[in-house]
């Protein structure tokens, strides 16, 4: 949704009240897949007042429907999930490969909720679906009439929640689902209270601290920026921090890392891989991102490094708990040596802590769940 503001921006720009009478902008959201579906939980289709498109369900035949349904809900002014699911002989023709099923929920307007989530990011809006939405096992359903949009529900930035269910249980449970989604950074759908609620995301971009501007921290900026994360490069030495060794990176700092923890904002949320080898820069790095409950903290060295650094940390008063959060040697054993392997390695493990990967060949992890 927040990459169609611009769109949504520029319609309502041409259509204020005084200039016409055009209707609002509706639109159409995925709400839940099966199978291989062409895009994913939280996709959106907008359409304008007079008949204009911006986004996509499904990039294929579907939206050709969608767009009928998201008509007929601005007509009738009631929300509707309807199940679009096609077979695999048909599956390509009409864009959902391999026989995928997708569950759209069509409103007859952008919620104020939605908006202001868009804009600010860092937020989860919760709606709850229709009773005669389809549930969470696939098949057909035949599309209900719907409902009058309901109030949606808003977990904040600072993680409360906006609304209530009416129980104080259930509020609690949607928080967690909406925490844990909007870590993930991926739209879902949650069964509670005998209706289906839909979780849409606006997460910030995910960051990652580099504490060191060595030759590995070169091809990672690289990689992290591929993958959407923003990046900060920390290193005391001028020489080394340098915007003609890191011109990608979002933001490059001289200076001790401890000390820029408050200028940069450092929160729980981000990554932070400290690769500077040395002991004046790694253990007030390690100390800081462990005590401000980084979600992932790794640092180089090899195994009898780590058990040095790690009496000396104990020693400084870092409780052993928060210890055991450090990985270090840092990375995934991907086998290579050179800079951009390791790079690689170590982005591997900031994307597995991030979302709760087993870091095992898919191969591997498959054969165990048979």
């Amino acid at each position: 949704m927040k990459d169609l503001l611009s769109e949504l921006a520029a319609w309502e720009t041409e259509h204020t009240p005084s200039a016409s009478s055009a209707p609002p902008t509706a639109r159409a959201v995925v709400v839940r897949t099966f199978g291989s579906a062409p895009r994913p939980e939280g996709a959106v289709m907008l359409v304008s007042g007079d008949g204009r498109m911006a986004g996509s369900v499904s990039g294929g035949c579907v939206e050709g429907a969608a767009y009928e349904a998201v008509e007929h809900s601005r007509a009738t002014g009631h929300s509707r999930v309807i199940r679009y699911g096609i077979s695999d002989e048909q599956a390509w023709d009409v864009g959902l490969a391999c026989g995928g099923t997708i569950d759209v929920l069509v409103e007859p307007v952008v919620s104020d909720a939605v908006r202001v989530a868009a804009r600010t990011l860092g937020s989860a809006v919760i709606t709850p679906l229709p009773a005669d939405a389809p549930g969470p096992t696939s098949g057909h359903h035949a599309p209900g009439e719907g409902a009058v949009p309901a109030t949606a529900l808003v977990l904040e930035a600072a993680g409360s929640l906006a609304g209530t269910t009416g129980d104080a249980t259930a509020d609690a449970q949607l928080v967690a689902a909406a925490v844990d989604a909007l870590q993930r950074g991926h739209a879902r759908t949650v069964e509670l209270l005998d209706r289906s609620w839909f979780i849409e995301t606006f997460p910030r971009r995910p960051r990652l601290v580099i504490v060191g501007a060595v030759q590995v921290a070169i091809p990672l900026v690289a990689i992290a920026h591929t993958l959407g994360y923003e990046t900060v490069v920390i290193d005391g030495r001028a020489t080394f921090a340098t915007r003609e060794r890191f011109p990608d990176t979002d933001t490059l700092l001289v200076g001790w890392p401890d000390e820029l923890a408050d200028q940069i904002g450092l929160v729980p949320d981000d990554a932070v891989a400290i690769l500077s080898h040395d002991v004046r820069f790694d253990e007030p790095a390690i100390i800081t991102a462990l005590a401000r409950g980084c979600q992932y903290v790794g640092a180089v060295g090899s195994r009898v490094t780590q058990a040095a650094r790690r009496e000396r940390l104990l020693a400084a008063g870092v409780d052993s708990q928060d210890l055991e959060r450090l990985r270090g040697p840092i990375g995934l054993d991907l086998g290579g040596r050179g800079p951009a392997e390791t790079a690689l390695s170590i982005m591997s493990e900031v994307i597995a802590a991030r979302f709760g990967g087993s870091g095992v060949p898919m191969r591997e992890r498959q054969s165990s769940r048979k």
